[in-house]
């Protein structure tokens, strides 16, 4: 996977910026905080952003919007835990829910007047929202769904993502425009180690919106208990299975393992896409991304699709019948057998030496 700008990238753009954006200077991370809980993709991007901030000289900052009290305490000093130097904070009654017009309202203000020159948010169902609205406000660029950030020659941002469906990795630049924009999706990048005791400045803004001005009301909020019980972003342990198991039936044997081994499991694009498995089971670009300590792929090809969200993993085990799939190109153990056969065959070995749960703590 290409993490970071191809060769002689720099030298093709040609766009030179415009003075009034010269000034922009330091890189912010959007801290995701709803209903009192931080998204733990804020805290990854923090990480993310200190790394980018120190190639630059520059500072890191910490944006958080949401309502005055305990929660948007707790999410400032986490921030600076993780890394930031300074915290933006708006705390207002009108941002106590997240709605597209208020808070695109403070993060575009806040942007205008600080002029930082790069601007981060977590690929989530919230933070594409906003992205979206906030680059259109500034007439700035977006990248969305990285899988890598890097640096430039000319200290410029290169955002690579996949592109035609996932088949091949493209680095973009925003030219000509401060600041740039890009969301990431949750475990692409690595979350930091937080450093207790670690301060910074913490500033104040004001809102300057009233709630009779905002078009959206809030009337109750209901909780999606569907999928409460998929936990594959942040398993520890993942089985997951491709279209090498034949029929949806097969798929007792990944389950099988994976509750041997106290992890979760998921399936590849061409599974959901059969209708064998849900949506919220899938694992790839355009599903989910994840960096468990043991990922084990049976029956998946390892189109670059599926790398991309996989490829975090800290030890990845595939078993396939073809000893020329792509998977075997990222894994570190290959396994070339019928995944049919392998799959009880491990389900039984982990109960007999390890018991159900022994990696689950």
């Amino acid at each position: 996977m290409t993490t970071s700008p191809p060769p002689g990238a720099a030298s093709r753009r040609t766009k030179e910026l415009p003075e009034r954006y010269r000034n922009h200077r330091g890189v912010w991370v959007f801290v995701e905080l709803e209903r009192g809980r931080v998204h733990p993709v804020s805290f990854e991007l923090m990480g993310e952003g200190r790394r980018l901030a120190d190639e630059l000289g520059s500072e890191l900052a910490a944006v958080l919007l949401g309502a005055p009290g305990e929660a948007i305490e707790r999410a400032t000093m986490a921030a600076l835990t993780y890394g930031a130097d300074r915290v933006h904070r708006c705390a207002d009654p009108v941002l106590a829910d997240y709605r597209n017009q208020p808070y695109t309202h403070a993060l575009s203000e806040l942007v205008e007047r600080h002029r930082p020159e790069i601007l981060l948010l977590g690929a989530t169902p919230l933070g594409r929202d906003l992205a979206g609205a906030v680059a259109t406000t500034l007439q700035t660029g977006l990248t969305a769904d990285c899988t890598a950030l890097a640096v430039d020659d000319d200290k410029s941002l290169a955002a690579t993502r996949p592109t035609f469906g996932g088949s091949l990795l493209c680095t973009i630049y925003t030219q000509g425009v401060r600041p740039q924009m890009a969301t990431v999706r949750p475990r692409v990048m690595a979350m930091p180690e937080p450093i207790e005791g670690r301060s910074g400045a913490v500033v104040e803004h004001d809102l300057g919106l009233g709630e009779d001005a905002v078009v959206t009301k809030v009337l109750d909020f209901v909780a999606d208990v569907a999928t409460d019980d998929v936990n594959l972003a942040y398993a520890d342990v993942v089985v997951a299975g491709g279209m090498g198991l034949q029929s949806a039936e097969n798929f007792r044997l990944v389950r099988d393992l994976a509750a041997a081994l106290g992890g979760d499991y998921g399936c590849s694009r061409p599974v959901t896409q059969k209708g064998w498995l849900p949506a919220e089971r899938q694992i790839g670009q355009t599903g989910r991304t994840i960096r468990p300590r043991l990922y084990i792929a049976a029956g998946i090809s390892g189109a670059i699709q599926h790398r991309v969200g996989v490829e975090g993993a800290d030890l990845i085990v595939a078993i396939n019948l073809d000893a020329n799939a792509p998977i075997f190109d990222f894994a570190h153990i290959g396994v070339v057998a019928d995944a049919l056969t392998v799959l009880p065959a491990l389900t039984h070995a982990v109960e007999r030496r390890l018991g159900r749960h022994a990696l689950a703590s």
